[in-house]
């Protein structure tokens, strides 16, 4: 059944990764996004819907036990925020290589380096572009709520199947530790080998009498049949490019002026539009929620528009590029950011929009 719980985003990904029938979580302890693991630990998920909750002795570890997990057609999850999951990206291009699907949740903090633990968006570049080695892609949700956070989980999932390819929930230390209301959906229950052997006829389920073995790997020494596959691929995500963009639109009918804005810096924004519009600036906002796929074309539409675009980010810069590309650098693009886990507010929002772009 349905519930309504008050709870902080960490721990609506981990209720909703139990009600969804995840098979495994792998994970190990990092600030701000350590009650993740330890929310599963407490709930015992292993005595009710028999999910496996285990501490990793690290992040490479908790990333390769993903790795097995998803060869064998499981719902498989880890979180960590961001030097751990600097630690997950050789497994990442691992999967992304062997095609095996996963999710992976990001709770950003601040770098580089070991950084703070206050909460930043300077892990964009790494989730979008693929931080690890190799042409390959993560799809990339970016919440914006508690409520988000939950329901992504099951998006995120659907999402990694479909295209058989991890995905990254990319949140922040907000998001992570603030406390809203969540509805948590109806449990579901996890696949039956049953279920998985014929659905999913890639996976390792062992080996069959008269069926051909199945090996997932991602090596592959001739150059010819590697660069067949990188084909394959490239193909995967533009399929993925076609169908799967997401966003949110806010005030843009009449908008003179766009903000760009993803997770927690879009919630800062939304209060920026409508402070802007009681003064008269006519303001719109541009949500991302898939990061990767990017929602090129409707920035695209929108430049035709408007006159100039501030790209709001918790960092020094990083999606203010893939804004560029979209909208073919034919209007004014400028970034307002704050650094090292320092939160911008509406107010510094609209007199960096003021100073940057209208007076610019």
């Amino acid at each position: 059944m349905k519930e309504l719980k008050l709870m902080k985003g960490n721990e609506a990904i981990a209720h909703a990764a139990i009600r969804y029938g995840v098979d495994g979580y792998f994970g190990y302890p990092i600030t701000p996004q350590s009650e993740v693991m330890e929310t599963l630990m407490a709930e015992k998920p292993w005595d009710t819907t028999g999910m496996v909750v285990l501490q990793a002795e690290s992040e490479v570890a908790s990333i390769n036990m993903v790795y097995g997990g998803a060869g064998c057609g499981k719902r498989v999850m880890t979180s960590s925020s961001s030097p751990g999951v600097s630690l997950m990206q050789e497994g990442l291009t691992y999967l992304a290589g062997s095609e095996l699907p996963c999710v992976v949740v990001n709770v950003v903090r601040g770098g580089p380096g070991l950084g703070t633990i206050q909460p930043a968006q300077s892990d964009y570049f790494q989730a979008v572009k693929g931080g690890g080695h190799g042409d390959y892609k993560l799809i990339t949700l970016a919440p914006a709520s508690v409520q988000e956070m939950a329901d992504f989980v099951e998006d995120a999932f659907e999402l990694a199947f479909k295209y058989r390819n991890p995905v990254m929930i990319l949140s922040d230390g907000i998001i992570g530790q603030m406390m809203e209301k969540v509805e948590l959906k109806e449990f579901k229950p996890r696949w039956t080998p049953e279920y998985i052997e014929e659905n999913f006829p890639w996976a390792t389920t062992g080996k069959k009498k008269g069926q051909e073995r199945r090996i997932i790997t991602s090596v592959e020494l001739d150059p010819y049949v590697m660069e067949d596959f990188n084909y394959r691929l490239q193909a995967k995500y533009k399929a993925c490019e076609e169908n799967e963009v997401r966003y949110e639109k806010i005030m843009c009918d009449d908008a003179e002026y766009l903000l760009v804005a993803y997770g927690s810096s879009a919630r800062i924004c939304q209060k920026s539009v409508e402070i802007a519009r009681e003064k008269g600036i006519k303001v719109g906002m541009l949500r991302p929620i898939t990061l990767y796929p990017f929602p090129e074309k409707q920035l695209k539409d929108l430049a035709a528009q408007v006159k100039g675009i501030l790209s709001v980010e918790m960092s020094a810069g990083q999606m203010i590029e893939d804004i560029k590309l979209a909208v073919e650098c034919k209007i004014p693009v400028q970034h307002y950011g704050r650094l090292g886990g320092i939160i911008h507010s509406p107010g510094e929002v609209i007199e960096a929009l003021e100073q940057k772009i209208i007076g610019g």
